[in-house]
């Protein structure tokens, strides 16, 4: 065994063994992991709010249980057919209710909005949308609605009168929806003020980006779709922030301050609405200025802070405003090497460091109304958690969750009642409701959906990366009728890129069903987190900085080595199989390393990250014009004449993600240097194949390897 391989950790933990009786079939394996197997919360959980009431949902969602946090007593609420009587509505389920105050709830259907009063059980229309209206998005007070369509921004007041913001007859000029591509934490382009006396969004001039041809085939004759995609090196979206004033109905823009190549992220309004902040980040993403505007004329204020690095700055959470009485925020920085709680007032003075965790910090999920405590998640040291904190603005940090694991956490208003679902290697879910002093007690815990099933078992491992000294977590998912004895065919999983994680403290340990199918058919599917991936610091992911491929592929083969070492494994007989990132390292491996692997299937790859979006791939690689070498040892074309097992490759023929033309040009390399390979397209379909479809798909993956790993 390499001297390099350290198992560290192990937890050889096999799910609960009940009487098994029934086989997986591969359509449940793919379809039913969150529907059939789900298991049981306290559905739609939330927080009345200003009590310490609670509400869920039962019997398919139709009936509201509300919930008493002092004394735990529980009572039926409110049917749905008492709202669908009272506002003419069709609703099967409560599905996207929200609260708008203790005694209101607002109800959605179609286009359609309501209020509901629980009390007085009677209701209201009170704004209905457009059939065109897209990214439609209320203010706080659920009084005004806005919404886009095609590339302008409008909005309903209060008189559900139809206001436009925007009126560009250039469809190039974008405003309302999201910008640069949904990178830096971006999900949307409407930005209400707290008080709805402003309406701030994302604009983005698309004429220089590139057009991108798609085939629809759905038309006689086929017809071309063109989008929009911003190639590495190439020309990008020029962003602006707009304000538009509710009472004079004037519109201010604010445009990059430092390079029209900057990009505009993480909006954020002052609680008092007179600023709005914006962090700039500059095209290369190695400096970002956070900047403070006027919103009444839309000026430059100056610059709160600034954080630049050798690799990059990747701003991912807006300024979080714990109290509507102060102007100070929080900002999350991973200036340290990992993300941490600043607090800051807006002069840009530290006022504390509230965290100071050798461990990120994942999201900010609120504050209590006194604006005193705030809640968020972490990984705690073990990067395979998610745990629940709070922090007071002294800096006192307090675990909330007790038990490692994945965990989902609500708390009420004032802070003193938390409600804690989790997940753990062991733990199908349980439901914990803790008070102040942590007092917890258990509200629900989910039976194992999976005790009729014959159903392996997963060993979670480290080992150490290719440094030396970093711990890689792995994961090997064994057969129900697993015999150490025997030597197994083994499909490797991967993905081993940025801002993913596929091992994790949760039941089934973060694997997708089909594996613990394919495990039943007599393999064993292994996984391993590389240097890249996330939720392990600064360090642990920049280190593929430059160099996509090199660490990961080095990181893998040791996860190999590993494998070659456990006496069960049939070294002979290993596959590799992956998705988008991990289809370049699926293509990768079989080529860098062709007599490591039997088998490979590679779904939506990039082949070439020159083809590859400028808000991403320039992170990770600069421009090809910066970083010549590092895109040549990168590109997979280079590799083809290398291959030796089988391969598969895949892709959705409509992918707007990783374009096609990455596939077929390796396909194209394949034919010039007389290789043989399988290639399947997934007609109009995306990045990934979803739906029914995917059932094809997964059948697809596996019988390839079945077929050609003997």
């Amino acid at each position: 065994m390499n001297k390099r391989i350290l198992v560290l950790l192990s937890v050889s933990l096999s799910l609960t063994t009940f009487a098994q009786s029934k086989k997986l079939t591969l359509e449940e394996s793919v379809l039913q992991q969150n529907r059939q197997f789900r298991a049981d919360r306290l559905a739609g959980f939330q927080w009345i709010p200003n009590t310490s009431k609670y509400v869920y949902y039962t019997d398919a969602w139709t009936k509201m249980v509300t919930g008493q946090a002092t004394d735990n007593t529980t009572a039926e609420y409110v049917k749905l057919a008492d709202i669908n009587t009272a506002l003419g509505t069709k609703l099967k389920n409560f599905g996207g209710l929200e609260w708008i105050d203790a005694n209101t709830v607002l109800v959605t259907e179609g286009g359609k909005y309501f209020t509901y009063d629980l009390t007085a059980k009677t209701g209201k229309k009170i704004q209905q949308a457009t059939e065109t209206a897209e990214n439609i998005t209320f203010d706080s007070k659920k009084q005004y609605l806005a919404f886009t369509e095609k590339n302008n921004l409008y909005f309903f007041n209060q008189n559900q009168e139809k206001v436009a913001v925007t009126n560009e007859s250039n469809p190039e000029i974008v405003s309302g929806q999201s910008i640069a591509r949904n990178e830096f934490g971006i999900k949307g382009g409407i930005f209400w003020s707290p008080k709805s006396n402003f309406l701030a969004f994302y604009q983005k001039d698309e004429t220089e980006v590139g057009n991108y041809p798609l085939l629809d085939i759905t038309q006689t004759p086929g017809k071309l779709v063109n989008i929009k995609y911003p190639m590495a090196g190439q020309k990008s979206e020029k962003p602006k922030v707009g304000i538009y004033n509710i009472a004079t109905g004037k519109t201010v823009f604010i445009s990059p301050k430092g390079n029209v190549n900057d990009y505009l992220t993480n909006v954020s309004w002052t609680p008092d609405e007179k600023y709005l902040l914006i962090a700039e980040l500059n095209r290369g993403q190695n400096d970002m200025n956070l900047n403070l505007y006027d919103a009444n004329t839309g000026t430059f204020v100056h610059t709160i802070l600034n954080e630049k690095s050798t690799k990059w700055v990747e701003p991912e959470h807006p300024a979080f405003f714990p109290s509507a009485k102060t102007n100070n925020f929080i900002w999350i920085s991973e200036k340290d090497g990992f993300n941490n709680l600043y607090y800051y007032n807006l002069e840009g003075r530290l006022i504390k460091k509230l965290t100071q965790n050798k461990f990120p910090t994942r999201a900010i999920l609120g504050a209590n109304t006194a604006g005193t405590e705030v809640f968020f998640m972490a990984t705690g040291e073990n990067g395979t958690n998610m745990l629940g904190y709070k922090v007071d603005l002294k800096g006192k940090q307090t675990l909330i969750t007790k038990d490692q694991g994945v965990h989902a956490v609500s708390f009420s208003a004032d802070g003193n009642w938390v409600l804690d679902e989790y997940s753990n290697h062991t733990t199908p879910s349980k439901s914990v409701l803790y008070d102040k002093n942590q007092k917890g007690k258990l509200l629900l815990e989910s039976e194992n959906k999976y005790k009729d099933y014959f159903m392996g078992t997963a060993d979670i491992k480290t080992i150490k990366s290719a440094d030396g000294v970093t711990d890689l977590f792995t994961r090997v998912i064994k057969p129900s009728n697993f015999d150490p004895a025997k030597k197994y065919p083994v499909l490797v999983y991967v993905y081993g890129g940025p801002h993913a994680q596929l091992i994790t403290n949760s039941y089934l340990d973060g694997a997708n069903l089909w594996m613990y199918y394919m495990a039943e058919q007599g393999y064993l599917v292994f996984t391993l987190d590389n240097r890249g991936s996330d939720n392990r610091g600064v360090a642990f992911e920049s280190a593929i900085h430059g160099r996509l491929g090199v660490n990961e592929i080095e990181d893998q083969m040791l996860g190999i080595e590993y494998l070659k070492s456990l006496p069960y494994v049939d070294a002979n007989r290993l596959a590799v199989h992956g998705w988008s990132f991990g289809g370049f390292m699926t293509t990768s491996l079989m080529l860098r390393q062709p007599n490591t692997f039997k088998v490979g299937v590679a779904g939506g790859p990039v082949i070439d990250w020159k083809w590859y979006e400028i808000m991403y791939g320039e992170r990770y690689m600069d421009t090809p014009e910066e970083n010549p070498k590092g895109y040549e040892e990168a590109c997979v074309l280079n590799y083809a004449k290398d291959l030796k097992g089988k391969l598969l490759l895949i892709h959705g023929t409509s992918d707007d993600v990783v374009l096609e033309q990455h596939n077929l040009s390796l396909v194209k390399k394949f034919v010039e240097t007389q290789k043989q390979v399988d290639y399947f397209p997934y007609p109009m379909h995306k990045h990934n194949v979803l739906g029914k479809d995917r059932v094809h798909l997964i059948q697809k993956v596996l019988d390839y390897v079945i077929e050609n790993n003997k």
